[in-house]
């Protein structure tokens, strides 16, 4: 279970941003490309310089440390890093059921990595991220190399992983068709504010 709050939250290029995320619930985040949705999220897995409050569950970001935060608060990039041969390589403990949801065989776990495709390795990369079992989602195009059916599977496994979880998801979308099928509440970047989306 996972909540995520920033208080005069300051990335940059971004004003401060005052946001609560509650356990389980999704919210969606747009804006034009460079606004700085990317930045924001990077700024809350602690990987860029950042100013202001962020907690999970109202324990402070400054009372863990830069891995204990970055396992409670995981990160997935639209451009997932590889840095192993063998994709199992990669898995502290892979969950069969999360290969069969989003139907990649078994011996995924053993294919090299220069052999997947992009839709490949953002489904893994994904399967990759919840079994280190974050409290908190942030999502930056999860299924933006994916076609229509297997983004269908993964937003079912997202919506399923955060009710049974009770997890915090902030996702970078800028499908407005996504925002509405995946989100409770939606915002919108634009010149360096946040603001709800229309």
């Amino acid at each position: 279970m996972g909540s995520l709050t920033l208080k005069q939250f300051r990335a940059p290029l971004l004003e401060p941003i005052d946001l609560h995320l509650q356990a389980g619930e999704c919210q969606t985040l747009s804006g034009p490309s460079g606004s700085g949705k990317t930045r924001l999220l990077r700024a809350l897995a602690d990987l860029d310089p950042s100013q202001g409050e962020v907690s999970l569950n109202n324990q402070e970001r400054s009372t863990f440390s830069a891995p204990q935060w970055r396992s409670k608060v995981g990160l997935l990039l639209a451009e997932s890093g590889w840095w192993l041969e063998r994709v199992g390589d990669h898995f502290k403990q892979p969950q069969a059921e999360l290969f069969e949801r989003l139907e990649l065989p078994s011996e995924a776990i053993n294919w090299e990595v220069s052999r997947l495709s992009s839709g490949e390795r953002q489904r893994l990369s994904l399967i990759r991220l919840l079994s280190n079992q974050p409290q908190v989602l942030l999502l930056d195009e999860a299924t933006a190399n994916l076609d229509q059916a297997n983004t269908a599977k993964v937003e079912r496994l997202i919506a399923d992983w955060r009710n049974q979880h009770q997890v915090a998801v902030l996702w970078v979308t800028h499908d407005p068709q996504q925002r509405k099928r995946v989100s409770d509440h939606s915002w919108l970047i634009e010149s360096g504010r946040l603001r709800k989306a229309p």
